[in-house]
């Protein structure tokens, strides 16, 4: 089971467009993705604005396809590959919605780490939305086993997001490292300027095998715990300018770690960044022995599938029939201009500046019910996207004035009708503000739950215009 946070927190996006250019590591391509500020609940896009359509792909764990060395996500004709050092830096900056313009397949590895997206990101700014963000708490721990691999990983309940992870190569350079980020809010400081490595005695295979055409000395460490021959040296020549093998063991061109611990701590941004692909925030203690993409994905997977059983139950607002509710329906009377029939709200229970929770409860009696459909008396889903609207209404309709609002509906959006609403139903309606309320125009996210189940979803887009005076 989850809990939902209480305190109010908002979705954030970026406050200006930022370009960002380099090499992918694995194709060896120049690519150049732009920035863009989103609206709420859009989350992380991908746009392929290079191929015919600019088809896209959500930053989501269910769109991944492949996670040989680095994690792709792939939508139709959309494929997008090495996303996890972007997404660490997205999520750890608090960015929830953003759209990303990328001319290639593949995101640029510059330096191999997370710093350059960071460095980006605060330079773009972050702005805050009108959604609130919700935040989930495990209940009970989810585990990951793969014995083949010898990877266990572990989500405890936290109030917070922690992280350690271990990582054993059976390396004497690397040797057992441990990694441990206490607060997310230190992964700027501690985590994002890790960079990528990788073994010397991998690099032949890599390179023979087209996998690492934009690699360098310049965007990952290397590794040599192995002797390294003159043949393996001129071959690797070719594809690196200049090279020194360190005497004995060490790491190539004798690079100087950012960290004593900077590859188990390059895993841990890894594990940020595939974690990301949940795309529900929650808050945990993981705990990752020897992780990887594949793990990593199988692990996002896991978590997403416990989140996605028990959301309902911690998004459904709570409605207590013995507590008198903030609005009774005289009331909303003096808020609405609706009146019976049309009046499809009974009561308020909660009002803050960014949403509302309103009740409807459907009885018998209800006119509509007369002819739809006599026999089988279903509700009507034009009237519950009414109801709705009217909740949406009480939030939005300016208070303590004497002056009379109309609301009319511009556009609806991704409505959904999931389940039946019958007599004797009792419709739980949240409008969430998706965007700051501007020239009288409104944006929600509108959701009824009925017996702690989504019954309908849409996204409402209205206008709320003053009604002229008359001298009645």
């Amino acid at each position: 089971m989850l809990s939902e946070n209480k305190a109010p927190e908002y979705q954030h996006t970026l406050a200006s467009e930022v370009t960002v250019s380099g090499v992918g590591i694995h194709s060896g391509e120049t690519v150049t993705m732009r920035m863009k500020p989103a609206e709420a609940h859009t989350g992380v896009v991908f746009q392929r604005v290079d191929l015919p359509g600019k088809p896209s792909v959500k930053a989501d764990v269910d769109n991944v396809v492949e996670t040989t060395r680095s994690t792709t996500l792939g939508a139709g004709e959309a494929r997008v590959s090495t996303i996890e050092h972007l997404m660490a830096a997205l999520y750890a900056n608090g960015i929830d919605n953003v759209c990303i313009e990328i001319d290639g397949a593949e995101v640029p590895i510059l330096d191999g780490s997370s710093g350059p997206f960071v460095k980006a990101i605060l330079q773009a700014g972050r702005q805050q939305q009108g959604a609130q963000k919700t935040w989930y708490t495990l209940q009970h721990n989810i585990v990951l086993v793969d014995d083949d691999k010898k990877v266990e990983m572990v989500a405890m309940p936290y109030n917070g997001y922690r992280i350690n992870t271990l990582i054993d190569f059976n390396s004497v350079v690397l040797g057992t490292q441990h990694a441990s980020l206490k607060d997310i809010a230190d992964f700027n400081e501690q985590v994002a300027d890790c960079r990528t490595f990788c073994f010397f005695h991998e690099l032949e295979y890599l390179f023979d095998n087209n996998l690492i055409k934009g690699g360098s000395k310049d965007n990952a460490i290397v590794v040599v715990d192995k002797p390294v021959t003159e043949a393996q040296v001129a071959k690797l020549g070719k594809h690196f300018d200049g090279i020194a093998i360190p005497e004995g063991r060490g790491y190539l061109n004798n690079e100087e770690l950012r960290f004593d611990n900077e590859p188990a701590r390059h895993k841990l941004l890894d594990v940020v960044g595939d974690l990301a692909l949940v795309g529900m925030p929650f808050r945990a203690h993981v705990i990752a022995n020897k992780p990887g993409h594949a793990t990593n994905v199988a692990f996002a997977k896991k978590i997403k599938e416990h989140l996605k059983k028990n959301r309902i139950k911690a998004e459904v607002p709570v409605y207590d029939i013995d507590q008198p509710p903030l609005f009774d329906v005289v009331a909303i009377e003096k808020i609405l201009p609706h009146r019976f029939p049309m009046l499809m709200v009974d009561k308020i229970i909660e009002l803050t500046e960014t949403r509302v929770v309103g009740i409807k409860n459907v009885t018998y009696n209800e006119p509509f019910f007369q002819g739809h459909f006599p026999g089988n008396y279903v509700m009507p889903g034009v009237l519950m996207v009414e109801a709705l609207a009217q909740c949406g209404g009480i939030l939005a309709i300016p208070k303590d004035t004497e002056d009379k609002y109309d609301t009319y509906f511009i556009k609806i959006d991704n409505c959904k009708f999931k389940q039946k609403v019958v007599p004797g139903d009792t419709l739980i309606l949240r409008m969430e503000l998706s965007a700051p309320i501007r020239r009288g125009l409104c944006e929600m996210k509108g959701t009824i739950f009925v017996n702690n189940k989504i019954a309908v979803e849409a996204d409402l887009v209205a206008q709320i215009v003053k009604r002229p005076k008359t001298n009645d």
